[in-house]
């Protein structure tokens, strides 16, 4: 069973910095892409990075490149998002998720999340 478990959300200031984390307790996150989505009230799902399994390519919304990193460390079976330069639009709960294939996809739509974080930029 695929469970997986974000942390790291808070309250931040604009211009300010959060890293989330996404780890799992039952199964290896390298055997998988691992994506990153978002979610703010009223608006829909939007995929906001993504970590392939097969060669380690990364991919980013283009609202968050040059501002934000994600990254594995197998050791500790954890990816991480570093966040910075957070902007008030950034706000939203974000998930870890997905869907066992190697090779990233549309994050959006993945199968299996954790139970989301919730990012808050505001001064």
């Amino acid at each position: 069973q695929v469970q997986l478990v974000e942390s790291g959300g808070g309250l931040v200031q604009p211009g300010g910095s959060l890293r989330l984390s996404c780890t799992a307790s039952e199964f290896t996150l390298d055997s998988s892409a691992i994506g990153f989505f978002r979610q703010a009230p009223g608006r829909e799902r939007e995929g906001v990075s993504c970590i392939s399994s097969s060669d380690g390519k990364t991919f980013y919304r283009d609202s968050v490149k040059g501002r934000f990193a994600i990254s594995r460390d197998n050791h500790k079976n954890t990816v991480y998002l570093q966040m910075n330069s957070l902007k008030a639009e950034d706000t939203a709960i974000y998930y870890c998720a997905t869907d066992l294939r190697a090779w990233c996809g549309v994050v959006a739509k993945y199968k299996y999340r954790g139970q989301g974080t919730q990012v808050t930029v505001s001064s």
